[in-house]
């Protein structure tokens, strides 16, 4: 966590805490004290992941007054930022964010989301506003403030048409909001530029993440952690994996003719690390057993699959090892490990 750049605010009823990096754009989000800080801390983390720099700001105080207060304090905190945030308000904040963004929203503000908000409902919020703005209710939207030029959308899952948990439909919802209002500018790389771009631009391809396994000449088991996966063909059956060059188990694997890819699912983040290390002995105190065709296999797998090579292709500083599928072993209900930008990841939709 790092620390909003408004000290000014940390002693008043504005709590700020702060995710994801200060060159990001702004979203902030104005709870009241009766919300789930858990639920909204974890909305603000995965809201960084998305590449916003999240601020949560709490009321501490909710008695006679303090709403006026919350709402001077409000706009005097948009009106010292150099740029203008995406505000999300929920509960009593909807209806603070509400006041001090009616008048002159755009100054202050791209854009307004409230959730489950309560004053709004009665129809005299938002008449003014200049900005984008849109009403969420985890009940009937008829209980959210919708502003009439705004959007307005339920957290029902049954109305929705989608059989969605509560929070991943809110945090789909808000995901699909900042997009529309406040859109990240796309970075870019061209030949003969950073490799780290480059890099950094594939990590955007979320993966799933195996441990390529095989033996050594004198029958010892091998394996590596990677996550260049894919299907190849279905008739006849093949898959591929693309290995580095500059891996302890290259050279092995060029020359067996046989190896197994082992997909993970999520408690098996240990066997990614450990096989992703410099370890000498990555199999000790891992659950594993010799396959019906003589590989390596880790038990428990998501999928493991056993491959005779069928062809390797060189590929600049990796290698493209084919197989053709001998045998494959799976349990689909276990969640798959993931890997996206760098960091391991889980499903948040379905």
């Amino acid at each position: 966590m790092t620390t909003l750049p408004l000290q000014a605010f940390e002693n008043t009823m504005l709590k700020p805490e702060t995710w994801g990096e200060e060159s990001d754009p702004l979203v902030l989000i104005l709870m009241d004290a009766a919300q789930d800080h858990g639920r909204w801390r974890d909305i603000a983390e995965a809201l960084s992941v998305s590449g916003r720099y999240a601020a949560l700001l709490r009321i501490s105080v909710m008695e006679a007054g303090a709403a006026t207060e919350a709402v001077a304090e409000l706009r005097a905190l948009l009106g010292r930022l150099s740029a203008r945030p995406l505000v999300i308000g929920v509960g009593g904040g909807a209806d603070i964010a509400c006041d001090a963004l009616r008048e002159d929203g755009a100054l202050l503000a791209v854009g307004l989301a409230m959730v489950d908000g309560q004053d709004g409902a009665k129809g005299e919020r938002g008449e003014n506003f200049a900005i984008p703005t849109m009403a969420l209710a985890f009940a009937d939207i008829a209980t959210a403030p919708v502003p009439p030029t705004g959007e307005a959308s339920s957290l029902n899952g049954a109305q929705a048409g989608a059989a969605l948990d509560d929070d991943e439909a809110l945090l789909g919802q808000l995901l699909s909001f900042l997009e529309s209002h406040q859109p990240r500018a796309a970075r870019e790389f061209r030949a003969g530029s950073d490799p780290r771009t480059l890099r950094d631009a594939m990590g955007c391809f979320a993966t799933g993440v195996t441990v390529v396994t095989s033996l050594t000449q004198d029958g010892d088991p091998i394996g590596l952690t990677a996550n260049s996966f894919t299907s190849v063909s279905l008739d006849p059956p093949l898959l591929l994996v693309c290995i580095a060059n500059s891996s302890g188990s290259a050279e092995h694997l060029r020359q067996m003719d046989r190896f197994g890819v082992n997909v993970l699912h999520i408690g098996q983040q240990p066997a990614s690390s450990r096989f992703a290390s410099k370890s000498e002995d990555r199999f000790s105190d891992m659950d594993w057993s010799w396959g019906e065709t003589g590989v390596p296999v880790l038990s428990s797998s998501l999928v493991s699959f056993e491959c005779a090579r069928d062809a390797l292709h060189e590929a600049g500083d990796h290698f493209i090892l084919v197989g053709h599928v001998q045998r494959a072993q799976f349990e689909p209900h276990r969640d798959p490990l993931l890997f996206f930008r760098g960091k391991y990841r889980r499903l948040h939709f379905t």
